[in-house]
């Protein structure tokens, strides 16, 4: 905890941003930063809860020690509350940026709407852990002579690839793009995280032993390669393949998935090739069909790309302003949020069904077709309407993991979600030698999830090839 009496006496201070206007002229982050001061302010809110929900699996799925390391930074002992923060979590200022902070829903000052600045505290200590030097590479003391190829360089791969490495054996880690990172590189725009956050996170694994095998899509073929010269092999790929919308005239020139133009800009901003044919929003009415987070990283996207205007659907109705905290805490609730992106001036139409996608005489999308949806979100007869559109992004989340490309090697077991199916504890699959862990096993999910399974991943193969593990659970 910090101050016994903080959360009596001190308020809770959010996070500030560049004003809008701003922001939107670049693809850099724009969260203003606390004082040190500040933070050590919000982390003595910290109070005496006797069950620290924020610390169980509904709160933190990576089981951070908040009480404690908040403890720390009240009292000023910054470097030990790092130590504590990375005992649990390997990129915690990967999660201080894009984690939604469900440990700050389950805090139980929550329950007066008045939460511990939990993320804002957890990206303090990493950033400062970066600036004072006291995050450097910690290689093993000794090898164990095993080696192990991790597919997939996201947060479930390198949360993994580190662990492993640490204990001794020798990781390599195969990853189909140029870069490593997956959706925190590629689908995650950079306002919301700078990319030389990953950067740095690699030259420390790299510093660890840690080998990086970049342009490898990794098809059936070497797949059987990798099994049989490696010892283990863990897959790490995501869960990328979108899903099918099921809506007439997804064909049309103009409607593209949320991905592609996610990671094209990307790509452009890391200085990247574009093989493929540029999707840009400049100077377009721009649809974006979906509700979530992706869904709000295409609207910040196309608004400082140079959209005329920004439309959601979703076809939800608009949630409560606030949740009914005797039914909901300290689960995640649902209720009205805003993003920073949606801020910036989207328009957002709530209960909405998309029925169709029009396209004019060139085959070009010229406007989408909507209606109003009952409780029940079916299209209710005579609410239709039409919104103009030059682009249309859709972005109604993923199906699992792509099927086409290494799981063709063996007949894997799919869970009936189509991911791969692999239980948290050993993430075998039903193949000798191949583990899963991360959104390819469990769906599409949040980065804290993705470091969770990695880390546990990491320690069921360290058991399963020295017989015993000192990795945590």
């Amino acid at each position: 905890m910090g101050k016994v009496t903080g959360f009596l006496e001190i308020d809770r201070q959010e996070l500030k941003y560049q004003p809008a206007a701003d922001r939107i002229r670049h693809f850099k982050e724009f969260t203003l930063p606390l004082s040190d001061p500040e933070v050590e302010r919000q982390a003595a809110r910290c109070m005496d809860c006797g069950i620290p929900f924020c610390q169980s699996d509904v709160g933190c799925p990576v089981d951070n020690q908040i009480p404690d390391w908040n403890d720390l930074v009240y009292h000023q002992d910054w470097q030990e509350a790092a130590r504590n923060l990375h005992s649990t979590n390997n990129f915690p200022e990967f999660t201080g940026r894009v984690c939604p902070a469900p440990c700050e829903e389950a805090c139980t000052l929550n329950i007066e709407n008045t939460p511990v600045a939990i993320k804002a505290v957890e990206q303090a200590i990493a950033d400062k852990a970066w600036e004072n030097g006291w995050i450097v590479p910690q290689p093993p003391l000794r090898l164990t002579g095993k080696k192990v190829a991790v597919i997939g360089a996201g947060s479930a791969g390198l949360a993994a690839a580190q662990q492993l490495a640490r204990v001794g054996h020798d990781v390599h880690v195969f990853e189909r793009y140029a870069r490593p990172g997956g959706l925190l590189r590629y689908g995650i725009p950079d306002f919301k995280m700078e990319k030389a956050n990953i950067d740095r996170r690699c030259d420390q694994l790299a510093g660890e032993g840690v080998v990086f095998h970049y342009n490898e899509d990794i098809g059936a073929e070497r797949m059987r390669e990798l099994v049989a010269s490696f010892d283990a092999v863990l897959l790490t790929t995501g869960a990328e393949r979108p899903r099918d919308p099921g809506l007439p005239g997804v064909e049309l020139e103009g409607v593209h998935y949320a991905m592609p133009f996610l990671v094209q800009q990307n790509r452009r901003v890391g200085r990247e090739n574009i093989a493929e044919p540029e999707i840009d929003a400049a100077g377009k009415h721009v649809v974006v069909v979906g509700g979530g987070d992706t869904a709000s990283d295409c609207i910040g996207t196309s608004i400082r790309q140079g959209a005329l205007a920004v439309t959601q659907l979703d076809i939800r109705p608009m949630p409560p302003i606030r949740e009914n905290k005797d039914i909901v805490w300290p689960y995640w609730p649902t209720k009205f949020r805003t993003s920073s992106s949606q801020a910036e001036g989207a328009d957002r139409e709530f209960a909405a069904a998309t029925l169709e996608i029009v396209g004019n005489k060139k085959g070009r999308v010229s406007h989408v077709r909507c209606a109003r949806v009952d409780e029940k979100r079916r299209p209710i007869e005579g609410t239709e309407f039409d919104i103009r559109a030059d682009l249309v992004l859709i972005a109604i989340g993923f199906s699992g993991p792509m099927l086409d490309t290494y799981a063709k090697a063996y007949d894997f077991e799919l869970d009936a979600r189509t991911n791969i199916a692999a239980n948290t504890t050993d993430y075998r699959t039903n193949i000798p030698k191949v583990y899963a862990a991360g959104d390819v096993r469990r769906g599409q999910s949040l980065v804290v999830w993705a470091i969770r399974e990695g880390r546990q991943a990491a320690r069921a193969i360290d058991l399963d090839l020295m017989g015993s593990t000192t990795l945590p659970r």
